[in-house]
């Protein structure tokens, strides 16, 4: 455990690991996600995360060839012990003025607190517009996959801002009022949208 607080555990770098477990993004994506952090201080987690083999900068392939980090398979592997600290945080008292998770944050969410037994027996596929990122949920019985792959073939479609979802979600407001104040958008099957709310609505139990 020692050794892998060494590499993980300075603050911030499980962060930028949760901001790229759904996949590659560039520096300035970092910094618009990760508000609180200074420039330096990401630099520096990054070159740890790079020297770490944890993380590695590529080009996406397109015009302008943009440079973006992105998780090796051994940065992968910090998935599920993200979850699991996701979880145990979900469960404590929040803050008096708790940060706005990033669209990345808000759907790692959805991963942390997915129950598959609330899952049994829905089959739905929703393209979740969070700002300007954009995902697909795929719900099958029980089982669960998010991508920031748009899929053209989805049942429903639901836009809004992180913030909005999760008060949505955990926070007590009504997905009509939402709806009604022009911050939350549903088209497509209607049905489809309100099951994926349902599996994913509620707040853990506290830390007892």
């Amino acid at each position: 455990m020692a050794r892998a607080l060494d590499l993980v555990g300075d603050r911030w770098t499980l962060l930028v690991v949760r901001e790229l477990l759904l996949g590659p993004k560039r520096y300035t994506d970092l910094q618009a996600a990760l508000r609180r952090i200074a420039p330096d201080i990401l630099a520096q987690r990054l070159r740890d995360l790079e020297a770490g083999g944890l993380a590695e900068r590529t080009e996406l392939a397109g015009p302008g060839r943009a440079r973006v980090y992105r998780l090796t398979g051994r940065g992968r592997e910090l998935q599920p012990v993200l979850l699991a600290l996701g979880r145990f945080g979900s469960r404590l008292p929040l803050p008096d003025h708790p940060a706005e998770l990033s669209p990345d944050a808000t759907a790692v969410a959805l991963l942390t607190v997915f129950r598959p037994e609330r899952a049994a027996g829905v089959s739905a596929r929703i393209a979740l517009v969070l700002g300007v990122e954009r995902f697909t949920v795929r719900l099958d019985d029980g089982r669960l996959s998010i991508d920031r792959e748009p899929d053209a073939d989805h049942d429903g479609l639901l836009e809004t801002p992180p913030g909005v979802l999760t008060q949505v979600l955990w926070h007590g407001l009504p997905a009509e009022d939402a709806e009604a104040s022009g911050r939350l958008r549903i088209s497509g099957d209607r049905a489809a949208v309100d099951a994926f709310l349902g599996v994913f609505s509620g707040r853990l139990d506290p830390v007892g």
